[in-house]
């Protein structure tokens, strides 16, 4: 055997001793680590104890509403002709909206004009007739005839004038006697004629007033001062009158008056004998994630309303609008303020573990300890819910565990 050979096997024989002594150790090693628990913890499921602004409050969920709301709604029927404003214009209380056509509603006028007119003519020919009758009526005729007729009688009893001149001067009495009865029928009758002239009058005055409205109404001003929040009708579209339809009338356009807007919501009646009048707020809304408004509480309820067997009451609570930020119909949460803490430590409320139902603690990350988490008692202060102020029992930027 030569001297390489000697010292190749020699070699060989060292990497086999080596790799026996070797692979037990390993096995040994794998099996203890695989066989040992692990208490790493998900950083997913830790939060550091932080320092911020903490408050108490209760939630009401409504709707952006605006201070004031008015559907402008037309008093006369009619087909739309000009359309002066469009959604999104600020108006003034008066300024005019909408204008109908006009053609129909001026026929209208003329005719009940003229119907006025044919109306006072006939009164004022009734009021001639009536007048003419009433001084045949009063007229000196009779008492003229019927002195004439006794003194005639007299002188005929003295034996002064013929029978004759008796019998025409009773026959002359008698006939006034009998016109002025015509004329009394007369004046009866023409007061009657004068008395309907006059009601057709009024009647012909009070259509010409009616058309005269309708004219007026064709032109839809705006109720408030305000910001047009939809327009309803588009050119030749028909509308009908509130007068007539009430209710079911063609809604023309919506205004508001957005400088103020107000979130009703509900507020269960376990928390609502915390909420009074001029109650800070804050107000959310879903498309300004970031962003706060302040508000105050305006009205409360004093109502309950029932519904499946929850009681709730409504709230307003009102919001400054000037910049023109929240639009009506927006979904708003109003976080009304029971308690607010300024710069306070806070940790999650998901990490606190009560014991007895009492006594607080939190779970912290320990590597030595047994299972890599120990318990660390804390006192607690006020909660959100989400948040809770940690009074005492660990610093800032320490680290808790979500349970």
């Amino acid at each position: 055997m030569t001297q390489a050979q000697y010292r190749s096997r020699r070699r060989r024989r060292w990497f086999l001793l080596i790799f026996l002594l070797v692979l037990p150790a390993g096995a040994f090693f794998g099996i203890r680590a695989a066989l040992r628990p692990n208490h790493k913890i998900d950083p997913s499921k830790l939060a550091p104890v932080e320092r911020g602004d903490l408050a108490r409050s209760v939630v009401a969920t409504g709707k952006i509403e605006p201070r004031a709301k008015a559907q402008v709604k037309s008093k006369a029927s009619g087909i739309v002709k000009k359309i002066l404003v469009d959604y999104g214009d600020l108006v003034k209380e008066g300024q005019v909206l909408v204008e109908l056509d006009k053609e129909e509603l001026q026929a209208r006028v003329r005719e009940a004009r003229a119907t006025l007119l044919a109306a006072q003519a006939s009164e004022e020919s009734a009021r001639a007739s009536f007048e003419r009758n009433k001084a045949e009526a009063e007229g000196p005729d009779v008492p003229f005839m019927k002195s004439a007729m006794e003194r005639a009688r007299k002188l005929h009893q003295q034996g002064l004038v013929a029978q004759s001149v008796l019998e025409d001067a009773e026959k002359l009495y008698q006939l006034a006697l009998n016109k002025q009865m015509v004329a009394l029928r007369n004046v009866a009758v023409t007061r009657a004629e004068m008395a309907r002239s006059k009601a057709q009058v009024a009647q012909a005055q009070a259509a010409l007033d009616r058309a005269e409205e309708d004219l007026r109404n064709s032109t839809i001003i705006s109720p408030m001062d305000g910001l047009v929040l939809s327009r309803d009708v588009q050119v030749g579209d028909a509308v009908s009158s509130i007068l007539v339809l009430g209710s079911q009338a063609t809604l023309v356009m919506t205004i508001g008056d957005v400088s103020d807007v107000y979130v009703l919501g509900k507020v269960g009646e376990a928390d609502i004998s915390k909420v009074y009048l001029n109650q800070p707020a804050r107000i959310s809304v879903e498309s300004l994630k970031d962003k706060k408004f302040a508000g105050k509480v305006t009205k409360i309820s004093p109502l309950g309303v029932e519904k499946d067997n929850v009681t709730t009451f409504e709230v307003r609570v009102s919001i400054r609008n000037a910049t023109g930020e929240l639009k009506a119909n927006m979904s708003a949460n109003a976080e009304i303020i029971l308690e607010e803490k300024k710069g306070v430590l806070m940790i999650p409320e998901s990490a606190v573990l009560y014991e007895g139902g009492r006594n607080a603690f939190v779970e912290m990350p320990d590597p030595e300890a047994e299972k890599g988490r120990r318990k660390v008692p804390v006192k607690l202060g006020i909660s959100n819910g989400v948040k809770t102020e940690l009074v005492a029992g660990l610093r800032e930027r320490q680290q808790v565990i979500l349970q």
